[in-house]
């Protein structure tokens, strides 16, 4: 049975988080540092019955932080998924139908 977002809620998957390799290079999980404090893309799982700007399996920019505790859901399938909670609009910065690629700058560049 797939779970369904309450009014003014929505459902995120995959979202970024811990150890990311980044066009080969890998960059250590920054959660609890001053690096880590940064919005994060999730793929909209599901959304409230009462939200119509966006969809399901659109990209969603999420402020930091601005997010629930990961839930483990359990589909038809068997598979698992894991899902977090986001407030729709206040949480979010910007939609994107496309998968974001994440882009690294440096000052030494």
């Amino acid at each position: 049975m797939k779970i369904k977002a309450l009014k003014g809620k929505v459902l995120v998957t995959e979202l970024e988080r811990g150890m990311r390799v980044i066009n080969g290079i890998i960059i250590p999980d920054d959660n609890g540092k001053s690096e880590g404090i940064r919005p994060r893309w999730g793929k909209v799982y599901s959304v409230g019955d009462d939200i119509t700007d966006i969809s399901v399996d659109q990209w969603i920019l999420i402020e930091n932080g601005r997010w629930t505790r990961m839930l483990t859901v359990k589909e038809d399938d068997g598979s698992e998924t894991k899902v977090w909670g986001v407030e729709w609009p206040t949480a979010v910065l910007l939609v994107s139908d496309e998968e974001p690629k994440t882009e690294i700058y440096s000052k030494w560049i």
